[in-house]
């Protein structure tokens, strides 16, 4: 079966970074929503699925060209979107390291463990998406991303670009889930770091997203199991006594604020609790907030916006 597409409107990705041979052209309605241009970055580039605890990537390093845009008007799937995209790269000469749609990529812990643009400029619907990594043979050290999505009204493409740069064999590993990616306090600070490196990133960054807790339904409180970001963390802790971490508990926007303030701080103080008498970590090291929905990290107009703020953060609060 042939699929025909509207005319094409050539994306240039940076034209004095990349050879001719590597623009890749979107529909004639394609509009771009963001582009950043880091001349000399880093990118993980996922080689696998995520399978609920690591997902396989690769490190890059070069030019990191990220873009984002919408397509309206064009009624296609994510598939077909896709399937055009991807012939591009092959006829571009780059040989595909992986592809996968929502499910077969590993749902929502792997859309949440890559680097994605935030919304609006990029919307991932987690029930419906496609994604593919791609490398240029030889010592071109070009390597490409490509992810689509769609709202109700239009595709969503990120195209994220590499090139000029060296694959070095212990650059290949693996993320662990512990944050969505790249986020903190609104702001993309890069990969998501394994989950060991806990306090490291803390000490960065000042914070990170305890993103594998699970709360009841309908409940403050913190499902039964282990938690390796809880472990992770009261190692962290119990290595070194004088540092103390304040649990804060955050939620979407639905409902009033004095309620999602309460629930917050319960989650929050839950955590807390699961640290004492689980984990062994003093009671001096911890307290526990709650500031319902006044820090979003992403949109409350979405599903997986709401989804990605109802969280609970450790916050390094010693200063030294």
């Amino acid at each position: 079966m042939s699929l025909r597409f509207p005319p094409l409107l050539p994306l240039l990705l940076v034209v004095c970074a990349l050879p001719a041979r590597a623009e890749l052209r979107l529909p004639e309605t394609a509009v771009m929503r963001t582009e950043t241009v880091e001349q000399t970055g880093t990118y993980a580039l996922p080689i696998g699925a995520h399978n609920g605890d690591t997902m396989p990537v690769v490190s890059v390093a070069g030019t990191v060209v990220r873009q984002a845009w919408r397509i309206g008007g064009t009624g296609q799937s994510t598939y077909q979107q896709m399937l055009t995209l991807r012939q591009q790269l092959i006829d571009d000469g780059f040989d595909i390291l992986f592809e996968c749609d929502q499910k077969s990529c590993g749902g929502f812990d792997f859309r949440f463990d890559m680097d994605v643009i935030r919304e609006p400029e990029m919307h991932v619907d987690l029930g419906d998406y496609q994604f593919i990594s791609a490398h240029m043979p030889g010592d071109s050290g070009e390597y490409a991303s490509v992810l689509v999505s769609r709202s109700a009204a239009a595709g969503f493409v990120q195209i994220i670009r590499v090139s000029r740069n060296d694959l070095r064999p212990q650059d290949v590993g693996t993320v662990a889930t512990g944050q969505p990616a790249g986020i903190a306090g609104g702001d993309l600070i890069g990969p998501t770091v394994p989950l060991s490196d806990i306090g490291a990133a803390m000490e960065q960054a000042g914070r990170y997203v305890l993103s594998d807790l699970r709360f009841e339904t309908g409940s403050s409180a913190l499902g039964d199991g282990e938690y390796e970001s809880l472990a992770a963390l009261a190692d962290y802790l119990k290595s070194d006594g004088t540092k103390r971490v304040a649990l804060v508990g955050h939620t979407d926007a639905e409902g009033s604020l004095a309620a999602n303030i309460a629930v917050s701080k319960r989650r929050a103080t839950s955590v807390l609790e699961r640290l004492v008498t689980s984990y062994g970590v003093a009671a001096a090291q911890l307290e526990a907030e709650g500031m319902g929905y006044l820090a979003p990290i992403a949109s409350n107009q979405t599903d997986q916006g709401r989804t990605v703020n109802r969280r609970v953060e450790a916050i390094l609060v010693s200063t030294e």
